[in-house]
C-alpha cells in the first residue's frame, strides 16, 4: 500500500502569489512571464493572448509592454514571442515586420504585380522624383512613385488607386469602380485586401476611415449619408434596416446626451450656490483663531 504525497498547509501557504495586471489575478510564481526589457510580470495565459490578438490583427511589428503605465514602455523580444506562440503565428509575425520595414525603407518597394510581389531597389539619387523601377522577378516597369506602369512625361495621377487582380501579371492601371479585392488606402496607400463585409473600409496602418468603391473619405460621416446617393446608393452590404438602425442609435446617442444635460442643468444652477455657501464657511472657519 503506498500513501499519496502531500505538502502541509503551511508550507503551501509559503508559496507567494504574483497578481496579473491584465486580468487582475492572482498565480504562483511559475505561471508568470517576466518581460526582460522592462520585468513587468503578467500571467503567462493573457500575455499570450494578448501578443496573439496583436499577430493576428496586424495591429503591431514592434509589440510593447502590455501595461499602459510601464515606466520603461519596454517591447517583447523575438525570443520571448517564439516561446508564448504557435509557429504559424510566429512566422506571419516575421512577415509583418518584414513588410513595415520594406515600407519604411525609401530604397525599396513592392512590385506592385500581386502575382509577384517581389522586392524591387529604388535609387538613392532622387528619391523625391518619380523614377523608372524595374522588376528583376517579373520585369515589369512601374513608376516609384504610383506604383502604375511607368508614365515618362506625365505626372502621376492623384487621388486615384493602383489595383490589381491577383493573378494578374501585368501591370495596367485599374480604376477604382472594377471590383477588385486589392486597393490601396488613399490616405497612406498602403495594400488593403477585402474579402467580405460591408463597403465601409478603415485602414488598420492610418485608421482612415473611406469608401471600398469611390475611396471618398468617411471619417466624418457618422450616418453614412454618403450610402443614399450617387454612384454608391445602396453599395454599403447592409440592409436598409440596418442601416436605419445604425442611425437610430448614433442619433440616439446625441440625444441622450443632450437631453441629460438640459434635465440636469436646473439642478446644477440651484446647487451652485449652495455649493459656494459651503466653501466659503469653510474657509471662514479655517481663518477664525482657535478659542483661548
Amino acid at each position: 500500500m503506498t500513501t499519496a504525497r502531500y505538502r502541509p498547509t503551511w508550507d503551501l501557504a509559503l508559496d507567494p502569489l504574483v497578481s496579473c495586471k491584465l486580468c487582475l489575478g492572482e498565480y504562483p510564481v511559475e505561471q508568470m512571464t517576466r518581460i526582460a526589457q522592462c520585468q513587468c510580470i503578467f500571467c503567462t495565459l493573457c500575455l499570450k493572448q494578448y501578443v496573439e490578438i496583436l499577430i493576428k490583427e496586424g495591429l503591431e511589428t514592434a509589440i510593447s509592454c502590455p501595461d499602459s503605465g510601464c515606466p520603461k514602455r519596454g517591447l517583447l523580444q523575438d525570443s520571448e514571442i517564439e516561446c508564448m506562440v504557435a509557429a504559424e503565428i510566429m512566422q506571419k509575425y516575421k512577415k509583418l515586420q518584414f513588410e513595415k520595414e520594406i515600407l519604411l525603407d525609401p530604397c525599396r518597394t513592392w512590385c506592385p504585380s500581386s502575382s509577384c510581389q517581389a522586392v524591387c531597389k529604388v535609387q538613392e539619387k532622387g528619391l523625391q522624383d518619380p523614377q523608372l523601377v524595374q522588376c528583376a522577378a517579373c520585369d515589369i516597369e512601374f513608376c516609384s512613385a504610383c506604383k502604375a506602369n511607368w508614365h515618362p512625361g506625365q505626372g502621376c495621377p492623384e487621388n486615384i488607386p493602383i489595383t490589381f487582380l491577383p493573378g494578374d501579371s501585368s501591370s495596367a492601371f485599374k480604376t477604382p469602380e472594377d471590383d477588385v479585392p486589392i486597393k490601396r488606402c488613399p490616405n497612406c496607400k498602403v495594400y488593403i485586401e477585402r474579402d467580405e463585409g460591408c463597403a465601409q473600409m478603415m485602414c488598420k496602418n492610418c485608421k482612415h476611415a473611406f469608401c471600398w468603391y469611390c475611396l471618398e473619405s468617411l471619417d466624418d460621416d457618422f450616418l453614412l449619408i454618403h450610402y443614399d446617393k450617387g454612384p454608391c446608393r445602396n453599395k454599403l452590404g447592409h440592409s436598409r434596416a440596418s442601416v436605419i438602425w445604425h442611425r437610430t442609435q448614433v442619433v440616439g446617442i446625441f440625444a441622450g446626451f443632450g437631453l441629460l444635460l438640459l434635465v440636469a442643468s436646473p439642478f446644477l444652477l440651484l446647487a451652485t450656490p449652495f455649493v459656494l455657501c459651503c466653501k466659503c464657511k469653510c474657509c471662514k472657519g479655517d481663518d477664525d483663531p482657535l478659542p483661548t
